[in-house]
């Protein structure tokens, strides 16, 4: 019903900048949160930034200050402004719509990934 086309990866140097976008699409009435997780080789997809409806945004303390969350809703589009990057960012990255939640409950959606690498 919903689906999200995730584009932006790459391979870059270290201190070099990245944007990721992530444009869902489908019968889509309300999006309250997305947001983007990344997952390492072997490790746990963690958060990386959320972006919720009414714009409150939450980051992980490792990307703090480096990345940017943003929101265009005419195209129900989430970017990630990834800046300084770090070969420790290096990882799958996936993205996250929320709709049609029931208080906390939602239906979550995801993207098919992007491969970030930095590397020198």
């Amino acid at each position: 019903q919903v689906q999200l086309v995730e584009s932006g990866g790459g391979l870059v140097q270290p201190g070099e900048s990245l944007s990721l976008s992530c444009e869902a699409s489908g019968s889509i009435f309300t999006i309250h949160a997305m947001g983007w997780y990344r997952q390492a080789p072997g490790k746990q997809r963690e958060l990386v930034a959320g972006n919720r409806i009414g714009g409150s945004t939450n980051y992980a303390d490792s990307v703090k200050g480096r990345f940017t969350i943003s929101r265009d809703n005419a195209k129900n589009t989430v970017y990630l402004q990834m800046n300084s990057l770090k070969p420790e960012d290096t990882a799958v990255y996936y993205c996250h719509a929320d709709v049609r939640c029931s208080g906390s409950v939602c239906e979550r959606y995801w993207g098919q990934g992007t491969q970030v690498t930095v590397s020198a």
